[in-house]
């Protein structure tokens, strides 16, 4: 998915939770720049052509007025390499060129786009259709969904932040993998999301005439985030296979997704299902698992980092109904990027991220 902010760099300073960090935003460099950090080439071509250098930040974005008055810059490695942590919010292919010059400079990065994500390289160069830019540093990139790798994510230079339909439907089958109940058949994960999925860029589809009043599913034939997805229910597997289909559908809403998965568990009682659920995210700040039968909502996450989980059980059929909410823009986007970072400077974990879901 796209991203509000091309790069956002973040300084710790003295560390301790009450130091609010000091951003600098960066607008992506022109062509004969990426050239400079030796991937000429690989940035796709709307990286070029965003001309924000010198706008500021609040102007782009209205609702940040009084709390920010930095701007666009484009990027330089020496002001990179005075940060603490970088966060790339970029199209996929920018990190690539950026990353490892950041690392070596000592700062950690978070990158919230997909290019450390998926860990075989022509797995990734198959579903985003470009040559991987950074295969030497792909192997020390920490997934950073934090229920599940939250001891790696702790001591990590580089942390690729999950997609937002794989932190949905990862947190919503994970518990049922890990306990062994699902082998040998095929789940579905279908999932509706908002336009704001798409990013800010002028697109027909995202148009208010295109999707107020309508539905459609789409990505029906192979959907970048599927390989993500398979890769890490076979993770939780412990090296097993996962056969899963993935349909996203775009619903007429601004933000936040519902995630619909189903699997066959016959045998169970609801009761220890959610047993399950309740013992695997007890700790989790993030993670609340709703009573039985209970119905998430989009608008119940709304503006906030918490997944909302719920099960439904046929106990005539054996099947199992996991219903996972996520606000797409925080958990599944920014709001993780964040509990990543707080994770890696031994921050509190829920720093900067205590909002409550606004509502209506």
């Amino acid at each position: 998915m796209a991203h509000p902010l091309p790069v956002a760099l973040a300084e710790l300073g003295d560390r301790s939770p009450q130091h609010v960090p000091e951003a600098h935003v960066l607008q992506p460099a022109v062509e004969r720049e990426l050239a400079l950090f030796g991937v000429p080439g690989q940035a796709p071509p709307e990286l070029f052509h965003l001309g924000e250098e010198g706008v500021r930040v609040d102007d782009m974005y209205p609702n940040l007025r009084g709390y920010t008055d930095l701007a666009f810059t484009v990027p330089d490695a020496d002001a990179l390499g005075e940060c603490d942590v970088v966060f790339f919010a970029t199209p996929h292919g920018v990190a690539h060129a950026l990353a490892e010059e950041v690392l070596n400079s000592g700062a950690r990065v978070v990158d919230l786009s997909a290019d450390f994500r998926l860990k075989d390289v022509p797995t990734w160069e198959k579903w985003y259709g470009q040559e991987h830019g950074a295969p030497g540093i792909l192997p020390e990139a920490v997934y950073g969904l934090p229920e599940v790798y939250r001891s790696d994510i702790s001591k990590a230079r580089l942390v690729a932040c999950p997609g937002c339909y794989p932190t949905s439907v990862e947190l919503g089958l994970i518990p049922l993998i890990e306990q062994g109940l699902i082998e040998d058949q095929l789940l579905i994960a279908d999932c509706k999301t908002g336009v704001s999925g798409a990013g800010r860029g002028a697109k027909v589809g995202s148009l208010f005439a295109e999707t107020a009043d309508s539905f459609m599913a789409y990505g029906t034939s192979g959907h970048r985030h599927l390989p993500e997805i398979r890769q890490e229910l076979k993770a939780a597997a412990g090296g097993k296979d996962i056969n899963i289909t993935f349909t996203p559908h775009l619903a007429p809403m601004i933000r936040g997704i519902l995630a619909t998965l189903y699997a066959q568990v016959p045998g169970q009682k609801i009761e220890d299902l959610q047993k399950i659920y309740e013992e695997r995210y007890a700790d989790e700040p993030f993670v609340d698992v709703l009573p039985a039968g209970s119905q998430p909502a989009t608008r119940s996450v709304k503006g906030s980092n918490v997944c909302r989980l719920a099960l439904h059980y046929h106990e005539d059929t054996g099947q199992v109904i996991v219903l996972s909410a996520i606000d797409n823009l925080v958990k599944g986007s920014s709001g993780q990027a964040v509990q990543c970072m707080n994770i890696m400077f031994g921050l509190e974990e829920n720093m900067g991220l205590q909002h409550v879901a606004l509502m209506p």
